[in-house]
């Protein structure tokens, strides 16, 4: 081999999650099998330990789609909780034995005479391809001000948040982030009897089912998630937003904000600055409520087209109403008043791609591709949110874009077999 130390294997993929995975079964697929996995921890990491005790998917069990493997189990339109999604990566890896070394943190990227080399905590490698396939959703954000808040209130982000337990046994608990993970947690600890206080983001909703089916089944049999990424009429919009929020829970439904109002649970604005005393929030819940809601009744407007249109009989249903409006809005929150013991940070996560280290990175620090094909040859990615369309980052999109991926490897093969 041309490089002492370092060694060879023709195609690497960074990431044993299910990009890398299917990364993995797809260029078997086209007989490349000298390829690897390199893996920071174990297989399923960020599902299996990034992830709260009462954590489930989101989008139906259909969707969980991976090449060559989709689900079959009794529960379509049921909703996989944390173990069983890890349970699904692992009887993956079971079935088809992808080639891969766990507790391999892989530190730089690099290129020069012809082949990519990788720095890593147990040794080198160099390859042909490089298919990094690590989500970007790396590092927890925590917003300025946070480190002025006292010290004797816990604070939590929502990859460390895990039950209810977790939390000091007295005081109220503040959820910042009104996103999936922000929502879901709020539930989570006011079902188990917690007095908590919500500061809102700009997240839309969505209704759970409608019209008799799961509106995320709907809207995939309506071609909703086939909106290509170039083809989408607001791409700023499409990269930038948060997703809808809603639950899989006990089944699945709705998430609404001012039903937990009712219940107890005191909605806050957006939080505009933070100091020891506790938060400056905006008063827009008002505002940010109606928002949320039109993004519902505009989900439901579609679906209602769309059976029209088809001629598709369903049970009538209404527009969601509004059950509660805020009265008067606060302008803060003081930790003392409201005897604060916890806050838990749901505001999102940065993504960080510094071991590679080749200009493929833009000003935001989030990779250039096109549909994970860089500028630079034989590097690609896999996994990113909106890569190619809504379902890239998610089971259900991930197997048409490995496939995208591993055809552009594969295409290289008899050239370069023909070369030497």
């Amino acid at each position: 081999m041309p490089f002492s130390g370092s060694e060879y294997v023709s195609v690497i993929i960074i990431g044993g999650g299910q990009a890398g995975l299917s990364a993995s079964y797809c260029l078997k697929e086209r007989g490349i099998d000298d390829h690897l996995i390199l893996e920071k921890h174990r297989v399923a990491h960020s599902w299996r330990s990034e992830r709260w005790d009462s954590f489930c998917l989101v989008t139906p069990n259909h969707q969980c789609r991976l090449p060559g493997y989709h689900y079959e189990g009794n529960d379509p339109e049921g909703f996989m909780v944390k173990d069983e999604i890890v349970d699904f990566l692992e009887q993956y890896v079971a079935q088809f034995n992808p080639p891969i070394r766990e507790g391999v943190t892989v530190t730089s990227i690099t290129k020069r005479d012809g082949y990519f080399h990788l720095t890593t905590n147990v040794g080198e490698w160099h390859c042909d391809d490089v298919v990094v396939a690590v989500g970007a959703y790396h590092t927890p954000i925590l917003p300025e001000g946070a480190q002025s808040i006292p010290g004797h209130i816990e604070q939590i982000h929502s990859v460390d948040y895990r039950n209810p337990a977790q939390v000091p046994e007295e005081g109220e608990i503040v959820v910042v982030g009104s996103g999936q993970s922000g929502c879901q947690i709020m539930e989570d600890l006011h079902l188990a009897g917690r007095k908590v206080h919500l500061c809102l983001g700009n997240a839309p909703r969505s209704p759970r089912r409608y019209r008799g089916k799961d509106a995320v089944t709907w809207l995939e049999e309506m071609g909703y998630y086939e909106t290509t990424f170039a083809d989408h009429p607001d791409q700023h919009k499409a990269i930038s937003s948060t997703n809808h929020y809603l639950t899989g829970r006990d089944g699945g439904r709705d998430i609404d904000l001012r039903q937990f109002a009712l219940q107890g649970v005191k909605l806050y604005g957006y939080v505009e600055s933070i100091d020891k005393a506790g938060f400056s929030v905006r008063q827009d819940v008002k505002g940010k409520l109606d928002a949320a809601d039109r993004s519902y009744n505009g989900i439901c407007q579609r679906i209602d087209d769309y059976l029209e249109s088809a001629g598709i009989g369903a049970p009538v249903q209404s527009h969601y109403s509004p059950v509660w409006e805020p009265e008067s809005e606060p302008t803060e929150l003081s930790f003392e008043s409201e005897a604060v013991s916890c806050i838990i940070w749901g505001i999102g996560f940065r993504p960080d791609f510094r071991f590679v280290k080749l200009p493929v990175l833009n000003m935001r620090g989030f990779p250039e591709t096109d549909r994970g094909i860089t500028s630079i040859p034989g590097l690609y990615f896999l996994g990113l949110p909106w890569q190619h369309t809504w379902g890239s980052a998610r089971f259900s999109g991930i197997e048409e874009d490995a496939n995208f991926v591993a055809d552009h490897i594969g295409a290289k093969i008899p050239k370069m077999a023909a070369a030497v």
